[in-house]
Formats: C-alpha cells, sequence, structure tokens
C-alpha cells in the first residue's frame, strides 16, 4: 500500500520541513565559515609577499633601471679622486649568472641520470639508498654545503678559493631539486609507451631516449629552471667561497668572482649610513627578484611550447 503525501498529518509535515531546513542552514553555515576561513589564510600568505615586493622595489627599482647600474662595476671604490656614488652591479649580475649556469651545467645531467635510474632501473636496495641520499640533500642546510666544500678544498687539498667551488656546493643543493621534479615527470609517462616500444623490439636504453625524455621534457625543463632560479638566490656558499671582489672577474677558475647575493652583504653593514649603500643593496635585491621572475616565466613558457608541440 502506498503511502500519498496527503495522507501524512500537516504537523508532522511541518516538523519534517523544519528538520530539513535547520540541517540546510547548517550546512550554508559551515560553507561560509569555511569560505572565510580560506580567504583570511589567503590574505595572511598574500600580504607578506605583497608587502616584500613593494619594499624592495619601491627602494630599489630605481636603481635597477638606471644605466650605470648594468654596465659598470665598482673598481676603484674607495680611492682617491673615485667618484663614490657609482651605483654599478655588472661584476655582481656577471658573476651570478656564471656561478648558475657552471652550477646547472654539472648539476641538471646528474639529476636527470639519476631520476632515470630510480625510475627506469631502480628495485633493490642500491635504489633505496640514492632515493634516501636524495631526500637527505634535498634538507641539507647551504651553509653546511659550503663550509663541507670549504673542508675538501682549501682544508684537504690546499686549494684556492673561487668561483668554480662555490658551483660545486651549489649542486649539492640544486641535484635533489631537480632530481625530484624529473622523477615525478618520469613517473607520469604511460606505461603504454614504453610497452608498446618494447613490443617492436626497441632497446631500453633506446626506449628512454626516444620515447620517455621527449614526453616528459617540459616537466624537466621546468624543473632545471626551477632549480637554477634557487641557486642563483643562494648565499650562504657565495659568501664563504666566492668571496667578494669590486672588479669584474669572467674566470671562475681563478680569484674571487662578485655575485648579487655577496653585493648586499658587503653594503649591507653601511646602508644605514650611507644612501649610495642602500641604493646597491635594494637594487641587488630587485635584480635578484627579476633574475627568479624572469626565469621561472621562461620555464612556463618552455613547458606551455613544448606540450604543444608534442
Amino acid at each position: 500500500m502506498s503511502l500519498d503525501v496527503k495522507d501524512i498529518p500537516a504537523s508532522e509535515a511541518g516538523d519534517l520541513g523544519g528538520i530539513d531546513h535547520g540541517k540546510s542552514g547548517i550546512r550554508v553555515l559551515k560553507n561560509n565559515i569555511a569560505t572565510v576561513v580560506i580567504w583570511a589564510a589567503f590574505l595572511i600568505a598574500l600580504i607578506p609577499l605583497v608587502w616584500i615586493l613593494w619594499t624592495v622595489l619601491s627602494k630599489g627599482l630605481s636603481t635597477m633601471l638606471s644605466v650605470t647600474w648594468w654596465q659598470k662595476d665598482q673598481s676603484g671604490v674607495g680611492a682617491p679622486g673615485f667618484d663614490t656614488n657609482v651605483r654599478g652591479a655588472r661584476h655582481a649580475i656577471v658573476g651570478t649568472l656564471e656561478i648558475a649556469a657552471l652550477t646547472s651545467v654539472i648539476a641538471i645531467p646528474v639529476a636527470v641520470m639519476t631520476a632515470i635510474y630510480l625510475v627506469e632501473y631502480g628495485r633493490g636496495t642500491l635504489a633505496r639508498a640514492v632515493s634516501f641520499m636524495v631526500d637527505i640533500l634535498s634538507g641539507v642546510p647551504s651553509i653546511v654545503a659550503g663550509l663541507f666544500l670549504y673542508a675538501v678544498w682549501v682544508t684537504f687539498f690546499g686549494w684556492q678559493l673561487n668561483a668554480f667551488c662555490s658551483s660545486l656546493a651549489l649542486v649539492l643543493l640544486m641535484v635533489p631539486v631537480v632530481c625530484r621534479s624529473t622523477e615525478e615527470m618520469l613517473k607520469l609517462v604511460p606505461n603504454e609507451l614504453r610497452e608498446a616500444s618494447y613490443a617492436l623490439g626497441v632497446p631500453k636504453w633506446k626506449t628512454i631516449v626516444k620515447v620517455v625524455l621527449p614526453t616528459s621534457f617540459s616537466g624537466i625543463v621546468t624543473g632545471s629552471l626551477l632549480g637554477f632560479a634557487r641557486v642563483a638566490g643562494e648565499t650562504a656558499p657565495l659568501l664563504i667561497l666566492a668571496q667578494y671582489t669590486q672588479f669584474l672577474n669572467q674566470n671562475p677558475f681563478s680569484g674571487n668572482m662578485a655575485a648579487l647575493p655577496t653585493l648586499i652583504n658587503t653594503n649591507l653593514l653601511n646602508m644605514s649610513s650611507d644612501q649610495v649603500s642602500a641604493d646597491r643593496v635594494w637594487g641587488a635585491a630587485c635584480t635578484l627578484i627579476l633574475i627568479v621572475l624572469v626565469i621561472n616565466l621562461l620555464g612556463r613558457l618552455i613547458g606551455r611550447l613544448t606540450r604543444v608541440k608534442s
């Protein structure tokens, strides 16, 4: 026997309707509270970022946009008759790019090959040990990497400090970043592509070169550029190993080499009493942000273009 809605007493129908409306109101209230909390968390995370960008840009943009900043170094600063108002940073900009590029040349092949081993070949104890070491390296502070290279380079071998040993220290920081991003990209390649290649009689190494790497190329490039952006702003290893010079040194294997972080550190103590030093500090900070921004945008652009082509 079916029960029609009209057979339900009006009092009971009213009670049922009240209960439904009450539950609906509670759900709406919970949704509004969750929305407010999410927006509050977003603003809490956004405000410091906007504050930092506004402070750096307002104080350093004018210095960074000057022609002198890009064309001159600080050769002769402190000498009699020298214009102490020179705000050039060409030596530090070139040094930062050289050190980061040299680091990338060493770190990216090592990281990519390590990721290939972990995804395509690693199944035993050695693979677990390598993966564990990559995790350990990803958490090593940059100052520890700098001290380690100093102990090996100077204390053990007795060699002179230069920008190359700074790059070796940064390699320890860049390898885990690129390795993990490459590993995740390789895992996203469908196994059907590998199996189809194997079915055609293609060896495993050629499958990796011709199928797996091209498929994950955009992610590998993006991860590599993000690693480049990270090491470009590292400070501690450069303070210990590359040190600082006022001159433009284009040879990373000989002598000290300036970088934007060391330029900031050199002028930081005088910025409260010397406006020129303050301009150099904020200009260097603004330039670092610009370099990181350009590299990130370049990585996204390359990733998008390669995805379209594939």
